[in-house]
């Protein structure tokens, strides 16, 4: 080999051991969600894309199953597991079914957090709750309350029987509904965050609830269908519905009167939020009792003793600031 061929050798291996040095560098952070194709987590995904072109080094795995059932997200964690990804940050469809996959996962080395939806805490290190459970609850049965001066009868639409964000609302709400005496709860009934199966539950409700005067639905897909389904029947202003929703989706129930209200915190905000905190464990910060974990421009997540970790309030919107928003998320 000639001295010009060895040179030529030496610099190719060298700028192919550099780029294989700079691919390695590179995190990878999957978001898992519910479902693909629901608006509130491809608005994630948005602020997910932003985290990353902050920090520099990391690539976004947007995934999920196409529909909200725990085997369909066993099935891409294991995937992801495989691919070697080295964060996973998941909004559950059951807490407690994805939990051994994710253990596995962990105990591969990869850094598993969840977010909007909880996992059971042996299958992650730490969970961010969009906001205070606590005060999620009270928004919701307040939104309703608000708007009924005289009280009346109330029912709840939610996600899935075992979704856990959902579930921990409602029964915040309900703690605090000794403050509004004149609101009765009928029911609560689950359109498993599919958009036909709650429109229908949303008329089931109406028919079998002759006096309902509002339905709260503390799911996006939810309050979307039963604002549909109050139109449909020719029941705007005698029913109000309300919960947490997305403005792009929702400013036509609020414009049309179907939803005087709703609440959300912003989920760019959340898939932001949701990738530094991956990032940053993955990087060695631990996620234990009392720590403060930076979440870049919403500040900083501090675990409490069961490793959550609140974002942010949620923030209502109506005819005053919906076109503001609505075009945003």
């Amino acid at each position: 080999m000639t001295v010009m061929k060895k040179i030529l050798t030496t610099v190719a291996v060298a700028a192919t051991l550099m780029g294989t040095a700079a691919q390695a560098e590179t995190t990878r952070i999957a978001l898992v969600v519910k479902a693909l194709g629901i608006g509130f987590f491809e608005a994630a995904n948005k602020g997910a894309e932003e985290a990353a072109k902050e920090l520099g080094d990391v690539e976004i795995i947007y995934t999920g199953p196409t529909d909200t059932t725990a085997e369909g997200q066993i099935e891409v964690i294991n995937s992801l597991i495989a691919q070697g990804v080295d964060a996973i940050a998941i909004s559950a469809n059951d807490p407690d079914a994805v939990a051994p996959a994710l253990q596995k996962a962990m105990d591969r080395g990869i850094t598993v957090i969840s977010w909007d939806s909880g996992v059971a805490k042996e299958g992650r290190m730490m969970h961010l709750n969009p906001s205070s459970s606590a005060l999620i609850g009270n928004t919701i049965i307040k939104l309703a309350a608000d708007h009924l001066p005289d009280g009346g009868d109330v029912a709840v639409l939610s996600a899935t029987a075992t979704s856990t964000n959902q579930n921990t609302w409602i029964e915040e709400m309900k703690k605090v509904m000794g403050n509004y005496p004149k609101v009765n709860l009928v029911a609560t009934v689950y359109g498993d965050d599919l958009a036909d199966k709650s429109y229908r539950e949303a008329q089931g409700l109406m028919a079998t609830y002759p006096n309902l005067k509002a339905i709260i639905a503390p799911t996006t897909v939810g309050i979307l269908a039963a604002s549909q389904a109050v139109t449909d029947a020719g029941k705007i202003g005698q029913i109000n519905v309300t919960g947490l929703g997305l403005p792009s989706e929702m400013a036509g129930a609020v414009e049309s009167g179907a939803t005087v209200s709703f609440a959300i915190w912003n989920p760019i905000d959340l898939g932001y939020a949701a990738t530094m905190l991956s990032y940053n464990i993955a990087k060695g910060a631990k996620a234990e009792p009392g720590a403060s974990i930076p979440m870049g421009r919403m500040g900083e997540a501090t675990l409490d003793e069961n490793g959550e970790a609140a974002m942010s309030d949620p923030f209502t919107y109506d005819k005053s600031n919906i076109e503001q928003f609505k075009s945003i998320f």
